[in-house]
């Protein structure tokens, strides 16, 4: 069974990015909810018990596959950010890495909100490396992850589904957006980048 993750601040950490009511919101409702659906499948069906979140993930489809992979995105959101001041700045190897393949963390940032921006709809905008550590940035809809069919590991994720900004920003997913930039934990997108495999976060989720 799964849980709610510990988040690495207080609901209030991340003001006025997002405040405590948005956080409240998404947090303590919308992810809530998928971890809630999750735990209904696996106490009726046998062959999803013992599994980690990502062996789920990457095995399932339907109602089973949208309420594992949302938790999967979400917590890997939530770990992707830290209050206003906090994020530090990319290790070497990953700003070598940002500067190869999109000249710079100036242009990253323009290339990351565009494409956060021209995803349609409800989905999530990924900055991905592939296993020779070449960067990418990948667009999916609705609770699609990058690494399902052996796609590239997430290193960063925005969320661009309404629920994750409309309290704070409405309409407004280009100010969200490059709000977001301003709060990325430098650290987790680092060591994402170090590991050179998908992030586990079964541990993180499971009593």
């Amino acid at each position: 069974m799964f849980r709610l993750p510990e988040l690495p601040y207080p609901k209030t950490g991340l003001a006025p990015f997002l405040n405590e009511e948005q956080m409240s919101f998404h947090f303590d409702k919308h992810h809530k909810a998928y971890i809630d659906n999750l735990n209904k499948f696996i106490d009726t069906d046998a062959s999803l018990k013992g599994k980690s979140l990502e062996e789920i993930v990457v095995s399932s489809s339907g109602g089973i596959f949208n309420n594992a992979a949302q938790i999967w995105n979400h917590t890997f959101y939530w770990f992707g950010l830290c209050p206003q001041g906090k994020g530090g700045k990319p290790s070497d190897s990953l700003m070598a890495a940002i500067t190869k393949d999109f000249g710079g963390l100036d242009q990253l940032k323009e290339k990351f909100i565009d494409g956060g921006m021209k995803t349609f709809g409800s989905g999530w905008i990924w900055l991905c490396a592939d296993a020779a550590g070449k960067l990418s940035l990948v667009s999916t809809s609705n609770a699609a992850v990058p690494f399902t069919g052996g796609g590239p590991r997430p290193l960063l994720t925005a969320d661009v589904w309404e629920h994750a900004y409309y309290v704070d920003y409405r309409n407004a997913r280009q100010k969200y957006l490059e709000t977001f930039w301003g709060h990325i934990n430098w650290k987790f997108v680092s060591d994402n980048f170090e590991s050179n495999q998908v992030l586990s976060l079964t541990k993180s989720m499971t009593a």
